[in-house]
């Protein structure tokens, strides 16, 4: 799964779309129940950097199970009121997570 996982990330990176966001944006995703996967993504005005692990202060969390962001990122699915609400997909920030979907142009 951790294979099939960073492959989903690498093609994210590669859909990042320059200039969606003014300044940098750190994204924590915990994709996976208890430890799961752990990932950063930083986008700046430029770039996309993508890291395995937690980072120490993140600007939105993103929390979800691996399969269901895999799904996302290959727009097999869009999350719905009642995915936020049935706890399928979870975040801290979700005008900076439709950010996120749109720097990558997710949905």
């Amino acid at each position: 799964m951790a294979a099939d996982l960073e492959s989903t990330l690498n093609a994210l990176k590669q859909r990042f779309k320059p200039g969606v966001v003014d300044r940098p944006v750190v994204y924590y995703l915990s994709l996976g129940e208890g430890q799961g996967e752990k990932w950063t993504v930083t986008l700046s005005p430029t770039t996309c950097e993508l890291a395995s692990g937690k980072p120490e202060n993140a600007d939105c969390v993103l929390k979800t199970s691996a399969p269901l962001f895999q799904k996302l990122v290959e727009g097999t699915w869009k999350p719905g009121v009642m995915d936020f609400m049935s706890g399928k997909i979870k975040t801290s920030d979700l005008p900076r997570l439709q950010l996120l979907q749109k720097a990558f142009g997710l949905g």
